[in-house]
């Protein structure tokens, strides 16, 4: 497979089991874990749980990525279509919410196969970092119901400087239109779950309100009637411990700063407990 499914366009050739882009995986899904996972915004996790699929590796390379045994050194095992279609179900007959896919770009094609073999009754959930390719999120229209993308930065140099990211705020808000323009208004069943929609993910880092307070001015700018889900579970991992200024949780008055002013903007959505920051709340990769 020559390999142009990111906004990095990298080109390059991807076998079963490793690839010579940006993230170097295969075609073939590496999977972390697959399990009922209750961490997420209500309307996702319920009381059943979101059927959580977490993928290995990365399209980017956030210095302080929690996930890092994953995303960095893509912990996991390969699986085939097939098997993924099977996980799948297995999943579904579990009584979960939703499907939710956790960070699935690199595996997008697999996936899809993997969806035409077994689609289940249930939603589909896309759990991304933001910076996608609206092409290929095109290509997504029908298999996807849900959304769940970040919208990391307000500030292109932080972008790079923090997850190796060119043109990341550009990129992210196309890639957010694409995904409002194909859900539409969110929708929800008899229990207050979600069923269709995009909710727009921002995790508040340590000294950085001012990219906070504008990522949330470039949200209310952009989209009508955004849902939003303001993170305050940061906790310093990876490369992050060496980095001063992120070496540390976020303060109680930088995230009350930010919650003001995703109250001012009248933004809808969810806001994350002081709590959250806890590493009971990292998932062991299992799988």
């Amino acid at each position: 497979m020559i390999c142009n499914l990111c906004p990095r366009q990298c080109n390059a050739a991807r076998g079963e089991n490793d690839g010579k882009g940006f993230c170097g995986l295969g075609v073939l899904p590496k999977i972390a874990r697959v399990a009922p996972h209750y961490w997420e915004e209500p309307c996702i996790s319920g009381t059943k749980g979101s059927g959580a699929v977490f993928f290995s590796g990365c399209t980017l390379r956030c210095v302080f990525c929690q996930n890092y045994e994953i995303s960095a050194e893509r912990k996991g095992k390969y699986i085939t279509p097939i098997q993924l279609a099977d996980e799948i179900k297995k999943l579904e007959s579990s009584g979960v919410h939703n499907i939710n896919l956790v960070s699935p770009a690199p595996y997008v094609e697999a996936i899809k196969s993997a969806l035409d073999i077994y689609k289940p009754k249930i939603p589909v959930v896309y759990n991304c970092s933001g910076y996608e390719s609206v092409e290929t999120l095109r290509g997504l229209e029908g298999y996807v119901d849900i959304y769940l993308p970040d919208f990391k930065y307000s500030d292109n140099a932080l972008a790079e400087k923090f997850s190796s990211a060119k043109n990341y705020v550009e990129t992210a808000l196309r890639a957010i239109g694409e995904m409002l323009r194909q859900t539409g208004e969110p929708e929800y069943d008899g229990n207050n779950m979600m069923t269709k929609g995009t909710i727009i993910r921002h995790l508040v880092l340590p000294n950085h309100t001012k990219n906070s307070i504008e990522a949330l001015g470039l949200i209310a700018g952009n989209f009508d009637n955004p849902l939003v889900s303001l993170m305050c579970q940061y906790i310093p991992f990876g490369r992050a411990r060496e980095m001063p200024k992120l070496n540390r949780k976020i303060t109680k008055r930088e995230y009350e700063k930010v919650t003001q002013t995703l109250f001012e903007l009248n933004l809808d959505g969810f806001v994350q407990d002081l709590s959250s920051a806890d590493e009971k709340y990292i998932p062991t990769w299992d799988y």
